[in-house]
């Protein structure tokens, strides 16, 4: 087991302000109905479980991660875990955070915020440095939390990750997921859970993806240094009126930030008004492209 890396303020005292702020309690699960209450709360969600019992049940017992933030003693959110290896460490040094949902009520509240916070401060206590999970890129608010609120930072554009998923949500849009790494003892991610959002000025920056009249999106060729890519402010709402319209914004921003990222660009933040602010190019790159000292 590795050494505690310098995590600046308690985990655990920022969970605690985190969940106390959400105005609930999140707490490790064990039990067997607990188990079963997270599969109700994730077919709520989805219409569909992402894991089965018996896989939640044999995660908790050889001692992954799965936790609950309960609201008067009701479960409004849920996250589960287990542990991984590192692109660039040893195994045992990581988690992969590999489902959490919070019910539509709650989402305001900051619980998912206070459920990672939690995920944290556990990860932190059994010595581990980094906590990986994808989500969906086209979802802003999921691109807030993630970048902003965590500053956790995108390192891998995955095509279609989970193949053709037929759940409520995802049915007919592919499966497109950014894989994003929460270095825990980053002093940017200290930051965030402490209150200090990791924002990013976008003012000025050129689009590399652009909405043209009729919400069609399009891709723009630029040789800047940083681009913007944005994202619509509502997909899940636009798949349920214009499932076409969101499928086009599928495939351009797998063009766009998937293309970027593949060709070693880096996303460097998010803002809400902009989307995705990407570095294509910089000195320092340039340096090592073209040999010389870095």
């Amino acid at each position: 087991m590795t050494t505690d890396p310098v995590v600046g303020t308690d985990p655990a005292a920022a969970a605690a302000r985190a969940a106390a702020a959400a105005g609930v309690e999140v707490r490790n699960l064990y039990a067997l109905g607990e188990l079963h209450e997270v599969l109700a709360l994730y077919r709520g969600i989805w219409g569909e479980s992402p894991v089965n019992f018996e896989q939640l049940r044999a995660m908790t017992h050889a001692g992954n991660y799965a936790a609950a933030a309960y609201r008067d003693r009701t479960m409004v959110g849920a996250c589960v875990g287990f542990f991984a290896a590192p692109v660039d460490g040893p195994p045992g040094d990581a988690l992969h955070s590999h489902v959490a949902g919070v019910v539509a009520d709650a989402r305001a509240r900051s619980v998912g915020f206070a459920l990672k916070l939690h995920q944290r401060a556990w990860a932190i206590a059994r010595g581990l440095r980094e906590i990986t999970w994808t989500f969906d890129p086209l979802v802003r608010r999921n691109a807030h939390v993630n970048l902003v609120k965590l500053a956790a930072r995108p390192r891998e554009y995955l095509v279609d990750f989970y193949g053709e998923l037929d759940d409520a949500v995802n049915a007919g849009q592919g499966s497109d997921r950014l894989l994003v790494a929460w270095e825990l003892a980053d002093p940017a991610v200290v930051a965030a859970c402490d209150g200090t959002p990791a924002t990013v000025d976008a003012a000025g920056t050129p689009p590399a993806l652009t909405e043209v009249e009729d919400g069609r999106p399009r891709p723009v060729r630029t040789t800047a240094g940083t681009v913007r890519v944005p994202v619509p402010a509502d997909i899940e709402a636009l798949r349920r009126d214009d499932p076409e319209l969101a499928r086009r914004w599928r495939h351009a921003l797998r063009e766009v930030l998937g293309g970027l990222m593949a060709g070693g660009a880096r996303v460097v933040g998010f803002a809400d008004d902009a989307g995705y602010v990407v570095e294509q190019w910089s000195p320092r790159k340039l340096s090592r492209e073209e040999g010389g000292s870095s």
